[in-house]
Parts: structure tokens; C-alpha cells; sequence
């Protein structure tokens, strides 16, 4: 995007450099020795644990606490490994306050759970900032599998099979590995590349190949994929983004903010980013508050996130949703976009308030209009170009509980499934789990 784009106020070099440098620093710094044994200190060690009862991965998390709160940080992150191999990321990233602590027992008692996030960061840091792996590969068996997609589901079972002996190829679209972890959530949750030091750790286990560049399309089909593989597992995300369906939408500056957190997420120098000076970002997911937020940091003077529902129907978190307020973020409930104003580039947005009817949204027929020289959307994603010969469940591949297809040598997990919510930690749940029915299947 040229730096001299219209008179509309999108520009670039916004903030002093160390601007920069500070509002995409760490959004929860590392906790040093002392930090976690305190906080390891407050857990009770449930027997019968609803926080691990409230993890997708399932795993142990008194035992890893105990183990912290005794000194032993490389024996809790292998029991941390031993469920979610990507503990590291969830660690930054998953909504521990709507999970796990939502249900500490010190939650309930006192409003102040047992920081479980920060915990599991400090212990799965300790032990990959040793550069070891915690798992042993098992001897070849001679069976392949193929893995599409690169993101935490589709690393997640190339580990888990390559455990068990398998030889895993991993195909995915984009010249990087990570998918979601690497390009699609906000810069400040992952600083310092960290999504990429976590793949090459992972893949110590060895016996993974990934081959880059390689979209599952015309060229290479799940037909192909099975011809030369012994089992695939399908990890290939929600590729298509939904329409706004409001005059308008196609003028410049309009853009989907999927593209524009990936792009962020790449770029070399944050200052060359342009911006513009009334942000508007549409929808009221992870998505949307991540692209709103880092709008404000990028220097956007005003970043207003408009979602057609109440409050409490909003799917980012509560946590979520006051971390974007408290970065200067407008958040405006129950209104609806039905015009993009503007004659080559957007310069507002007419919007309609809602009401729910019965479950039924409908506009009141008040409006309003914002000013606004950027706008993105975030209205959700869909499955694009799905493999023919598999069944479709409400937009996405339909699995079983272990995440077997329609056709019984093909298996899928992460967003493109049927299944749980569409999150980092529940994606590597579903691709350990396909795995081992995978391995099972394949006489393992």
C-alpha cells in the first residue's frame, strides 16, 4: 500500500521508533523463579481438578503445579509436552480466563485464580530454552502419512505420528510453518518468533518433512495424497472470509483483518505499516479485537470495533474485550453495517442498531454514521475449496470424535472440522487425537 494513498489520513511512521518497540512488547512478561513459586503456592491440588477437567489437551495441571512449586520446572513441562506439545504457544495464547481458571477453585472462592497460563509459560520455557526434547521417536514402522496444513493442528499430529514411528510429510500453502500461531493472532502475544523456535523444537522429534509452498488444490489432490500416503490428516483451516453484504464493501481501504494481522505479523519494520486515523474494525471476536488493538498501537488516533449484538453474545473474552478498551479501543454494541461510504477509498460507515426478537436480529431502523479511512472486517471465516468426496457439516468437514472423515483414510481437526471451539489449544488436541486413531488404525 503506497505511503502517499489518498488525503484520507492512512499513513505510515506514525510513532517514534521505541514506540514501537514498547507497545508491541510482551503482552504477559515471563515470571522469574520467585514469581511462580508463589504463584504455584495458591494452587490446592485438586484431586478430582476442574481446571484440568476444563483443558482441551487435558493435562495434569496440580501435577505440574506441585512440580513447579518443588523446584522441578523441566519435570512439569514434560508433563505439560506429554498432552499438548504446543504448551508453549497455549501458554501465550489460549483464553486461560474463560477455561482453565474460570473454574480454579481459588476463582471461585476468591476472584483470583491460580495464574495457570503463566505457570505453564514458565515451565515450557525453562525446559525448550534448553534445547531439549522431552520424546523419543520409536523405531520407523514404514508407514506414511500425509499432514496438510502446517498450523497447530496439523503440527500437533505430524509430532504424534513421527512419535510413534510413522514417516510424516507435511504439506502447507504458505513459505513458513505455524498457520494461525504464526500468522494470525496478534503480534504481542508472540513476540521474538517465538512460533517458529516452537515448530523447529517440535520437529526434533524428527521424521517430519515440510514441504512449503504446496497448496492442496489442482496440483495435489487428497485422490493423489492417498495414492502415495498410507493415512492424511487434514489441517487445512477456514481459508475464506465472509462477505460484509453492505454497499460499498468493495472500496479501497476496506480489508479483511486476517490479511491484515498476517501482514503485521511479517513485517520486518512495524513503522512501515500504514494506518489510518479513524480505524474501523467490524465483528466481535479474537479476530477483531486483535486487528483493533493493534491498530491503536500503530498509532490509529481513533479505533472504533462495531458488533451487531450485545455484550454478553461477543465471542472474544471479557478479558479480551478489556484489554481493547484499556488500549483506547470504542467498543459499540448492537449495531450493524448497511453502508460503506466513500468515492474511491472509504471515508465513513452507516450503520443500523439492533435489537434481538425472539433469537431473531432486527435493525430498529435508527442509524448512525463513523468517519473512517480504514475499515476491517472480521465477520468470521469459512472452509474454502473443501476436498470433493468428503461430507460437509454446517460449513465444515464433518469427523467422528477421533477425527476420521467420511472417507476412512483421511482424517481432519483444527477450524476446517466439526468439533469444538476454534482455538489454538482445542486444534492441538484434535490433531493428537487424530493421530493416535491414525496410529491405531495403521496397526500401531
Amino acid at each position: 500500500m503506497p505511503n502517499d494513498m489518498h488525503t484520507s489520513g492512512i499513513r505510515d511512521h506514525r510513532l517514534a521508533p521505541e514506540d514501537y518497540a514498547r507497545n508491541f512488547s510482551d503482552l504477559h512478561p515471563p515470571m522469574d523463579d520467585h514469581e511462580a513459586l508463589v504463584a504455584a503456592d495458591r494452587c490446592y491440588f485438586c484431586h478430582d481438578a476442574p481446571c484440568m477437567e476444563a483443558c482441551p489437551t487435558s493435562i495434569d495441571i496440580p501435577l505440574f503445579i506441585r512440580e513447579i512449586s518443588t523446584g522441578m520446572a523441566t519435570a512439569a513441562a514434560k508433563t505439560i509436552f506429554a498432552q499438548n506439545i504446543m504448551g508453549g504457544m497455549c501458554a501465550r495464547v489460549c483464553p486461560t480466563e474463560t477455561l482453565c481458571e474460570e473454574v480454579c477453585v481459588r476463582e471461585t472462592a476468591e476472584h483470583e485464580p491460580v495464574q495457570i497460563g503463566r505457570l505453564q509459560r514458565y515451565a515450557t520455557d525453562a525446559l525448550m530454552a534448553k534445547g531439549e526434547h522431552p520424546f523419543t521417536r520409536a523405531a520407523d514402522t514404514g508407514r506414511k502419512v500425509a499432514v496438510v496444513g502446517a498450523g497447530p493442528a496439523g503440527m500437533s499430529a505430524a509430532h504424534r505420528l513421527a512419535m510413534h514411528g510413522h514417516s510424516v510429510t507435511v504439506f502447507d500453502a504458505r513459505p513458513k510453518a505455524g498457520g494461525l500461531n504464526e500468522y494470525g493472532i496478534a503480534a504481542y502475544k508472540s513476540p521474538d518468533n517465538f512460533a517458529q523456535a516452537e515448530v523447529a523444537w517440535l520437529m526434533q522429534i524428527g521424521g517430519i518433512e515440510v514441504k512449503y509452498d504446496s497448496p492442496i488444490g489442482s496440483g495435489m489432490t487428497v485422490e493423489s495424497l492417498k495414492q502415495d500416503f498410507d493415512a492424511v490428516f487434514l489441517a487445512i483451516g477456514l481459508r475464506g472470509v465472509n462477505a460484509l453484504r453492505a454497499e460499498g464493501e468493495n472500496l479501497e481501504n476496506v480489508r479483511d483483518a486476517v490479511d491484515f494481522i498476517a501482514e503485521l505479523r511479517q513485517a520486518e519494520d512495524l513503522s512501515s505499516l500504514p494506518v489510518g486515523r479513524n480505524v474501523i474494525v467490524i465483528g466481535g471476536g479474537m479476530t477483531a479485537v486483535d486487528a483493533a488493538v493493534q491498530s491503536k498501537l500503530l498509532g490509529a488516533e481513533h479505533v472504533t470495533m462495531v458488533y451487531r449484538r450485545g455484550k454478553e453474545r461477543m465471542s472474544a473474552s471479557e478479558f479480551e474485550q478489556e484489554l481493547a478498551t484499556a488500549k483506547g479501543v470504542q467498543i459499540i454494541y448492537g449495531a450493524a453495517p448497511v453502508r460503506v461510504i466513500g468515492d474511491k477509498a472509504v471515508e465513513a460507515v452507516e450503520f443500523a442498531y439492533t435489537r434481538d426478537e425472539n433469537g431473531t436480529l432486527v435493525q430498529t431502523g435508527e442509524t448512525f454514521t463513523l468517519p473512517a479511512d480504514q475499515l476491517f472486517k472480521a465477520i468470521g471465516q469459512t472452509l474454502d475449496g473443501a476436498p470433493e468426496g468428503l461430507e460437509i457439516e454446517g460449513g465444515k468437514i464433518r469427523v467422528t470424535d477421533t477425527g476420521q472423515t467420511s472417507d476412512p483414510k483421511v482424517w481432519a481437526g483444527g477450524d476446517c472440522a466439526t468439533g469444538g471451539d476454534d482455538l489454538t489449544v482445542t486444534a492441538v488436541a484434535e490433531g493428537r487425537d487424530a493421530a493416535e486413531d491414525i496410529n491405531t488404525k495403521l496397526g500401531g
